[in-house]
Formats: C-alpha cells, structure tokens, sequence
C-alpha cells in the first residue's frame, strides 16, 4: 500500500488488523496505516466500542468550521430556545476527543476515558481497522457485531459509492 500522507491524495485507509493493548497502555498503529495519519492526530469517540484516529489538520479545520457556525448563531441571538442542546453539546465536544502524537513505532497512548470508553484495560485485545478516511480501533467484540449487521450491505453500498 503506498503511503503518501499529502491531505489532498484521495488514498484510502484500508486493512484490518489484530493488537493488543499492552500494560502501558499504548497501541502499535500498524505502520503502513500510521504512515498515512502522520505523527498529529486526533483520537475522538465515534460509537460504543468504537474510537477513530484522525489526521489532525483535515480534522480540525472541519471542526473549527463547524463551530464558527455555532458560535455565530448564538451570537446573532438564533439559539436562545436551545440553550439544552448547547449544554449537551458542550459535554459532548469537552469529553469525545483529544489532540495526540504518534509515538515512535506508530505508537499510541490511549487516555484513561477513552480505555473506559471502548471497555478495555492492559493486556486486552483490539482490532484496528482502516476505514477510508480515518483508523478505527474497535473492541473485538463490537467490531463482529458490527460487521455481522453491516456486511450483508456491503454490495449495494459498494455499488453506490462506486457508480
């Protein structure tokens, strides 16, 4: 696979592939899937038993654009009836991601609410997927659900992005 990390390349993220936790807390991104990514990325929650890695830049810059947005509704006085979704939306934005670095090796350091997230401690197995346009690391026992209920799907859903 080759691994150009250029934001604007359209290559994909792809490969499945088996890890373990280690007692340090620190999961082997493989190589050709980390080389991709670069050394700044961003870990954010996505699903139960689910997180995503994501390249920092492209991230934040969709985040950061999508809180100018907010921002500015509520500075035009457009969310004074939501002031429960800001709320939640605050909660939400302070504990689904963080900003890491890859260690050396492809190396990376779950934090403590993420470990709690996806239900995993030292020495546990997980399952790193590519998954186009970010990693995911799954708990292996969600990843066979999820592919038991999806796969079935998969032909048409290839067919249509495909066409």
């Amino acid at each position: 696979m080759p691994s150009d990390s250029n934001d604007s390349d359209p290559h994909l993220l792809l490969g499945e592939f088996r890890r373990t936790l280690d007692e340090r807390y620190r999961l082997s991104i493989p190589q050709q899937l980390a080389t991709d990514l670069g050394n700044q990325v961003v870990l954010v929650k996505e699903r139960p038993g689910a997180l995503s890695l994501w390249k920092h830049d492209p991230w934040q810059k969709q985040m950061s654009e999508g809180l100018d947005w907010v921002s500015n509704k509520l500075e035009a006085g457009k969310l004074e009836q939501q002031v429960d979704n800001l709320q939640q939306l605050g909660r939400l934005l302070s504990s689904r991601h963080c900003h890491l670095q890859l260690m050396g090796r492809g190396r990376l350091l779950l934090p403590e609410g993420f470990r709690e997230f996806l239900g995993v401690t030292g020495g546990d197995p997980l399952v790193v997927v590519g998954a186009a346009v970010c990693v995911e690391i799954w708990h292996p026992q969600a990843w066979l659900e999820y592919l038991r209920a999806e796969m079935p799907g998969f032909r048409q859903l290839f067919g249509e992005l495909a066409d």
